[in-house]
């Protein structure tokens, strides 16, 4: 309705001059408004000309959706991943519109782009880069306040009434001076019949009248995950449905030389074996059939391509760290400066290959003909993956639908510019034609056969003046880019330097007069890809270890020596004082404690942490984290403290133990036994301080993950005199 009616003013005629009889448009929808209306004047009877509306929700924009019974529907075009975005943009709509948060409900937004764009993205619906209130905020707030004016006007014209004594409140429209009031159901249908509002014609609450926006407490609207009525796509079941497992390559590059499928296909409850592009393809009645069927199949891999193994990769790395790489940034002359100085600081860091690990592995449940798809999974690049399964299947990308589902977690797993298991499922349902495919991956698959954060080698180099200020820095980095050969190159990579391998490091805030970084890109057969937070995981540590590093070798306090550096970075500097200040910076520790810090930018957000550790027996404890974080304004400060308390837990696994490594060209970890990740038991206590701000919200999602590996690594400095410049962090 909102296409036809936009633009059209119902009290005006054809030819544009308002009806000169009384409010006769109104009058006849008035009729049909449902017995409950209490708009406080006497109606005349002609409910025989029943309104075309009779019955519609109020939709104003593609966000908004109001009924006859009350409900509030606020339509969410990122992927809730955990992450809480569907109550945050549920919020910023209620707010601006008044609603009563009770009867707010949300769904998920159809894969559009024209519609549900990520305006950061440009014409592309997705969901990462800590972007979705960011690109959303104005977008959600202007979708609230159109159709709260539009409920408002309805309500000023039906009472003859001045629109400035109009006031909504709790999902109520009232006039005070009469009394008259009706809820928003009573009022959508008329609202609907005005005209939507300009931008320029609205004006936005003051951060003083939200009553949502900022506050502690809000219930969130997806309580379904708690409560077991979330729907996943393991949930998901249709009639006929199949279930699909891939028998994907033991090792990168490898190729199928020949298969055997006999035994398969004669277990019980597969009904057949495809080949497709990643591998072979077992399609059976249930999960446990198709796994079982899989398991006998007999594949013969050409496995010559690629055989490296971790310790040789990194050596090679540490090769081209010794050597000039392209300049990311470049100020003064730090080769220079560091070839005559008199005090230089070297360290050379290792980061390894990282997996995702979300909760809920991959998974898509896709049904196809010749002309259409239909998919239902937790879609993170709506756009991307549209053009993808299209290109698959031979379609135009607009016959093919998306149902976007709560995902299990991603950490940047879903967000594949590749969509490689949606193609995947595409192509196993383009085998089998009308018949629901739901594709499987067991956590085994997505650890030996997925995407990974690139393993890469810094090298940094520093030098001190005679007064312990630092004069030169020169930073190497090697590993490999997660945008070439992706839709997103052409953005991210500028003169071969790919930003998100360097963003951290070339954004380093301290002044310091000869700077430089330089890059390596590495090609391997190891599908990178972006990972919760980035090239952040890796930059972070390895410069707010090594000006920790400086600052002890300097003499200097490591608080007072950063906060000296950063006088021109206000923000930076506030999260730091903060969290410092509530973390008893400066106070003496029990003998085995220690005490470090780090602070650093990401996705426009600011984050200082303070942590305490033990170390006992050569085993690292983190008791302790203060996390001060400056991200504009707090849309929902209760998810912004989860968000950072989440962040750190999921930083601290890399931190301590995490990691991927390759024997002969294959991955050697498969499950959560050899893959480490953090246990509730090993959770620090947290606390989180917002800065208070009214600055445009920025992300949450991945800024609280980068700052607390090196600050435990100070604080194990702090605690032991060792440094520590290899992740995870070993002692012995």
């Amino acid at each position: 309705m909102r296409d036809y009616l936009k633009g059209y003013d119902p009290l005006k005629t054809e030819s544009g001059h308002e009806e000169g009889t009384s409010r006769r448009g109104f009058i006849k929808l008035l009729t049909t408004a449902g017995a409950g209306l209490t708009l406080g004047i006497h109606l005349p009877s002609i409910a025989a000309e029943a309104s075309e509306t009779a019955g519609a929700p109020f939709s104003p924009n593609a966000f908004v959706r109001i009924g006859a019974d009350d409900t509030v529907t606020i339509v969410i075009k990122h992927l809730d991943m955990g992450q809480g975005v569907t109550t945050g943009l549920a919020t910023i709509v209620a707010d601006e519109l008044d609603a009563d948060w009770a009867k707010v409900t949300t769904e998920a937004a159809p894969a559009n782009a024209k519609e549900y764009n990520n305006l950061l993205f440009g014409p592309v619906q997705g969901t990462g880069g800590s972007t979705a209130i960011a690109n959303s905020f104005m977008q959600m707030r202007y979708a609230g306040a159109k159709a709260r004016s539009m409920l408002v006007n309805a309500a000023a014209k039906v009472w003859e009434a001045p629109i400035d004594k109009i006031v909504v409140n709790q999902g109520v429209i009232s006039h005070q001076t009469t009394g008259k009031s009706a809820t928003f159901g009573q009022m959508a249908e008329l609202a609907a019949l005005q005209n939507v509002p300009t931008d320029e014609q609205i004006t936005l609450k003051s951060s003083e009248q939200f009553t949502l926006i900022g506050k502690t407490g809000t219930p969130r609207k997806d309580k379904g995950k708690s409560n077991g009525t979330a729907v996943y796509t393991q949930d998901v079941q249709l009639e006929g449905m199949l279930t699909a497992l891939v028998a994907h390559p033991p090792a990168f590059d490898a190729n199928v030389v020949s298969f055997d499928s006999t035994a398969a296909k004669q277990s019980p409850g597969v009904v057949d074996v495809v080949q497709i592009p990643t591998g072979i393809a077992v399609i059976a009645k249930d999960f446990w059939s198709a796994k079982v069927g899989r398991d006998k199949l007999t594949i013969e891999w050409d496995r010559s391509a690629f055989k490296k193994n971790t310790a040789e990769m990194k050596a090679e790395y540490t090769v081209l760290a010794n050597k000039p790489g392209l300049s990311a940034r470049n100020d003064g002359d730090a080769s220079e400066v560091l070839s005559n100085a008199k005090t230089v600081v070297e360290a050379t860091y290792y980061f390894p290959y990282l997996a995702h690990a979300p909760m809920e592995p991959m998974n898509c449940v896709i049904l196809a003909d010749s002309d259409k798809a239909e998919l239902w999974y937790g879609a993170q690049l709506q756009t991307i993956d549209q053009v993808s399964v299209a290109t698959a299947l031979g379609l135009k990308p607009q016959n093919v639908s998306i149902n976007t589902l709560f995902a299990g977690g991603s950490f940047g797993r879903r967000g594949n510019p590749k969509s490689d298991y949606v193609v995947e499922a595409a192509h196993i349902a383009k085998k089998l034609p009308n018949v629901p495919i739901k594709l499987v991956w067991t956590r085994e698959d997505d650890m030996r056969a997925g995407y990974y954060r690139p393993m890469y080698v810094h090298k940094i180099r520093g030098s001190l003046d005679a007064d312990g200020n630092i004069e030169a820095w020169e930073q190497r980095i090697v590993g490999q880019s997660i945008a070439v050969d992706t839709p997103f190159e052409q953005f991210m990579v500028n003169g071969g330097v790919d930003a998100s391998s360097v963003e951290g490091s070339s954004t380093l805030p301290y002044a310091i007069p000869n700077f430089s970084v330089q890059l390596h890109t590495v090609t391997s057969p190891v599908p990178v890809l972006w990972w919760r937070s980035v090239g952040h995981t890796h930059n972070a540590f390895s410069t707010e270890t090594f000006f920790d590093e400086l600052a002890y070798t300097a003499g200097k306090d490591p608080v007072e020596f950063r906060a000296a550096l950063l006088k021109n970075h206000p923000r930076h500097l506030g999260v730091l004082k903060l969290a410092a200040e509530k973390a008893g910076w400066g106070t003496p520790l029990p003998e085995g404690r220690g005490r470090g810090v780090a602070v650093h930018e990401s996705f426009n957000s600011y984050v200082a942490q303070v942590v305490e550790v033990t170390v006992k027996n050569g085993q690292i404890q983190v008791d302790r984290v203060v996390c001060a974080v400056d991200c504009g304004v707090a849309v929902n400060p209760d998810i912004i403290t989860a968000q950072m308390q989440g962040g750190i837990g999921f930083g601290l696994s890399p931190a301590l133990m995490s990691e991927i490594t390759l024997q002969d060209g294959a991955v050697v970890q498969s499950n959560f036994h050899d893959y480490l990740v953090l246990r509730e038991t090993q959770m620090p206590e947290i606390e989180v301080h917002i800065v208070p701000s009214a600055e445009a919200p920025t992300g949450v999602g991945e800024p609280g993950t980068p700052p607390i590996a090196p600050a435990v690594a100070n604080a194990v400095f702090a605690a032991t005199g060792k440094r520590l410049y290899d992740l995870p962090m070993k002692l012995s």
